[in-house]
């Protein structure tokens, strides 16, 4: 694989008035150099009011983690102070998706809305924007209202006024893009191409039926093939939006490369050489970094974070002899997006008028809880809260599903649960809707599965890398309290776990237990094939509705201990 480097910040220095005849001679050839600016941000996820606990730090310039980052209106004034007559506004997928409510509840067309008063140009489609389907990701670009909800208290919806791009992305049955491959704006005079790309393992992290009928190629091969196109077009200037990217060792820079290189910079270093920007997402991270090309030469490769906590600022030169970036020319920076500024009124504006169209549902108090619960994990890879999830689903699959452990995965968990008050005045303690269903935004089915005790013990196995399953990273299932396990770190893959108990009872190879877990994960998700080999299907309540169920017959609920699983060297 070509290197990733930290990149050093680049400019070019222009010839002074009154210059020698050699420096007039190079001033002439920069009145040919055409400025242009990118901004770009990835993974908003409807965030509109600013995020709280975790979701909203991030760490600054200095290493420093602060509070008090993210949010629509603070995101729309960073992006009004950057933006100039040359500049772009893209992003690197999902916009939208596991949305807290006052988006989601009415089908993440605020948060559509906002980008476009924003004047979004595109975006490279996420995973997470083919979570209600192919159908309804159509629907939210092109309008009409939604087919069983109808119009939202807005009216009638006009679609938006940009596409989501994806090159990799495939109608089986018609066997075309299912997505516009790319996207080209003229800015300053000069034509900038875009290529979308979606990461290829989004059949393993969206449920089925959102991605019925599509296929999702490998991403290099697809930008390539889209990177030529462009060419015999005449575009030179070609930038990758794709949504994929790489983990970095945290509390770093914003401005810093701690890449762990995977699959982001397998593409930021693969893709064609003609390519001349990578601008990524999905790793939730923040990195200002060079992959090296193919032919030896450097290029950045950028992510901002998530939430809109950061906004990434790249600026270049076009020359407008051969229509191409200049490439000694690119610098690029990652604004922390600080609520020290003012907020933009228009958009203070909007966003409470979305929050009191769902004030009543989200306000509502489901529950209590006696301290934080962060969506932040132990060593063994426990989260707390993923254990409280957890231990609702058990229980509301216990009757009719007649379940005996649950497990929830990681990824289904979007936030956490602070045990302070919000500026909705519940008080301190107070869960409402609105906050569960953010740590929970997916609603998805809760079923249950007959796995033997073999089966499960494979299922656990499948957690890590390196096995037939092809997981990306490693995933920490959340067991419900009742169940309890001991997992090797050093151990080879295959033969990592051991001591599986149910209610303390050791587990055996040969006997039937009943799973449950939500429809995604029953399906396969997150690459755990071994619950496609459960029997005896059984479906139950919205996870969603499991959850707050569980608060309102519990309360105060205190936070568990994660001490479930036990880790040997």
């Amino acid at each position: 694989m070509a290197g990733i480097a930290a990149a050093g910040a680049l400019t070019l220095v222009l010839s002074p008035a009154g210059a020698s005849a050699s420096n007039q001679s190079k001033a002439k050839d920069k009145d040919e150099l055409i400025p242009i600016r990118i901004l770009s941000i990835n993974d908003l996820h409807g965030n509109l009011e600013p995020p709280t606990g975790s979701s909203g730090r991030i760490a600054d310039e200095t290493g420093t983690v602060v509070d008090g980052v993210g949010g629509a209106a603070y995101l729309a004034t960073y992006v009004k102070q950057f933006r100039n007559r040359d500049t772009v506004l893209v992003a690197a997928g999902d916009l939208i998706g596991a949305t807290p409510l006052i988006s989601a509840a009415y089908h993440d067309e605020p948060t559509i809305q906002f980008m476009d008063s924003l004047e979004l140009a595109t975006s490279s489609a996420g995973n997470h924007e083919f979570d209600e389907g192919f159908d309804e990701l159509e629907r939210i670009m092109k309008g009409k209202c939604h087919p069983v909800d109808g119009c939202s208290p807005a009216g009638r919806w006009k679609g938006s006024d940009f596409e989501f791009i994806a090159a990799n992305v495939i109608e089986k049955k018609k066997n075309k893009p299912a997505l516009a491959p790319y996207y080209v704006e003229r800015i300053n005079g000069e034509k900038v191409g875009f290529i979308g790309l979606v990461t290829q393992t989004t059949p393993s992290i969206v449920t089925a039926s959102g991605i019925a009928g599509l296929e999702f190629t490998e991403e290099v091969a697809a930008a390539n093939a889209t990177s030529e196109l462009l060419t015999q077009k005449g575009i030179k200037a070609q930038v990758i939006l794709v949504h994929e990217g790489d983990q970095v060792t945290p509390n770093q820079s914003p401005d810093a490369c701690p890449i762990v290189p995977g699959l982001g910079s397998r593409i930021a270093s693969g893709v064609d050489s003609e390519i001349d920007l990578i601008i990524s997402g999905h790793s939730h991270q923040a990195y200002i970094c060079k992959a090296t090309a193919p032919d030896g030469q450097q290029r950045y490769y950028t992510q901002g974070s998530s939430f809109g906590r950061v906004l990434t600022q790249i600026d270049f030169q076009i020359d407008k002899n051969t229509g191409d970036i200049v490439r000694s020319s690119v610098t690029a920076d990652n604004h922390v997006v600080r609520r020290t500024v003012t907020p933009d009124p228009a958009t203070v504006d909007f966003v409470n008028l979305w929050k009191s169209r769902t004030a009543t549902v989200a306000n509502k108090p489901i529950g209590n809880i006696t301290g934080d619960l962060p969506n932040v994990a132990s060593p063994s890879g426990e989260v707390p809260l993923g254990n409280l999830i957890a231990d609702a689903q058990l229980e509301s699959t216990k009757t009719g599903g007649n379940a005996q452990i649950a497990l929830m995965n990681p990824g289904g968990i979007r936030a956490g649960l602070t045990f302070a008050g919000s500026a909705a005045g519940e008080g301190d303690g107070v869960v409402t809707y609105g906050e569960a269903f953010t740590v929970q935004p997916f609603n998805n089915l809760m079923q249950v599965v007959t796995l033997t005790g073999a089966q499960l013990k494979t299922l656990l196995e499948q957690q890590w890398v390196g096995g037939p399953n092809n997981q990306a990273f490693t995933k920490i299932l959340q067991p419900s309290s009742n169940f309890t396990y001991t997992y090797s770190a050093s151990g080879a893959w295959g033969s990592r776990v051991s001591n599986i108990k149910i209610d303390g009872v050791p587990v055996t190879d040969t006997q039937s237990i009943r799973v449950a877990a939500n429809n995604f994960l029953v399906g396969g998700g997150d690459a755990f094939l071994a619950f496609r080999d459960g029997t005896d299907l059984w479906s139950g309540p919205l996870d969603i509705d499991a959850f707050a169920a569980y608060l309102g017959a519990h309360s105060p609920v205190t936070p568990p201990v994660a001490n479930h699983i036990t880790v040997i060297p």
